[in-house]
């Protein structure tokens, strides 16, 4: 059985976001949600697929601007 590198982006893309839905604080889970993301939109790109690279490019702007621009309130 022969894993192309495009596969081995896709489960790590996969693994990363699964995995950062173990976390309690809110900081890392969406640190770690968006290298998942960031590995679906190289996964997308190797595919074509637009509708995968649109709502992973979405999600890390949405992380993005809850991890830089509006910080939480203490």
């Amino acid at each position: 059985m022969e894993i192309n590198p495009t596969e081995i982006i896709g489960y790590l893309a996969s693994l990363f976001v699964l995995l950062s839905f173990l976390f309690k604080d809110i900081r890392t889970l969406r640190i770690v949600n968006s290298v998942g993301c960031a590995f679906f939109v190289v996964y997308g790109v190797l595919l074509s697929s637009i509708p995968v690279i649109v709502t992973n490019v979405a999600i890390l702007l949405i992380n993005g601007y809850y991890l830089f621009i509006k910080k939480p309130i203490n």
